[in-house]
């Protein structure tokens, strides 16, 4: 009953037993409760961070800035969006001055994107960032999709999007002497969303599912998969040669 009924307390749970003609003592209902760990009717009932990004994910929809240094010692902010139901990236552009203006184009520019593909989003998960300013809320909030700011320094409420941020350092940004920022990030994006499984979806991309496994022996026997580099080495895509 109380796993059924979140805001059942141990005396209602004992008022429905009496009901049933089952006869037990207040205090037996709440020792049983704590034996199997269940938390008391006001704790149980509030809902989690967890369950919210479960309930909510085909509808959730993430942002953050990340830093980037180039040759020149100029430090780029790069604004990037991603899809929570099927982790696909948007990299909406890269600047050193990220003005109100910017970031408020920025956003109308995802909401472009979102009609486009057709996405239903309703939640934008964000962190209290200055840079996002009420302009930049108020794109969204037309579009009836509500603003869910992360608390204060609680990086892992926006987990996914610092995830993201320490896969493009790792394996591109701190491997590479940075010159066309813009270029490196478009090659990126596209390899992350058509190329790189992620354990998340099963190995699957973003934007490809993964493929039918091979079971005919012959064909593993003469399997001829080719190997492309990009940029510079640092990405490997393979494939079967046509």
């Amino acid at each position: 009953m109380a796993r059924e009924n979140s805001s059942w307390g141990y005396r209602r749970i004992h008022g429905e037993l009496a009901a049933l003609g089952i006869k037990v003592a207040p205090s037996t209902v709440w020792e049983i409760l704590r034996q199997h760990r269940i938390e008391p009717a006001p704790e149980r009932s509030r809902q989690t961070w967890a369950a919210f990004l479960r309930g909510q994910t085909h509808a959730i929809l993430a942002c953050d800035f990340f830093t980037a240094t180039t040759l020149n010692s100029a430090s780029l902010y790069v604004f990037t969006v991603t899809e929570h139901v099927n982790r696909r990236i948007d990299i909406l552009d890269a600047t050193a001055h990220p003005t109100a203006d910017w970031v408020t184009q920025a956003a109308r520019n995802v909401v472009m994107d979102l009609q486009d593909t057709g996405a239903t989003v309703t939640h934008l998960v964000r962190d209290r960032d200055s840079k996002h300013t009420r302009a930049f809320d108020a794109v969204f909030e037309a579009e009836g999709i509500e603003i869910v700011t992360t608390g204060i320094r609680v990086p892992r409420m926006n987990s996914i999007m610092e995830r993201w941020a320490q896969t493009c350092r790792h394996e591109l940004l701190d491997r590479i002497l940075i010159w066309n920022l813009p270029h490196l990030l478009t090659e990126f994006e596209s390899f992350y969303n058509q190329h790189r499984p992620h354990r998340s979806l099963h190995s699957a991309t973003p934007l490809r599912p993964v493929p039918e496994p091979i079971t005919e022996p012959g064909q593993l026997h003469r399997l001829d998969i080719h190997r492309r580099a990009r940029p510079g080495g640092l990405l490997h895509k393979y494939a079967h040669a046509a």
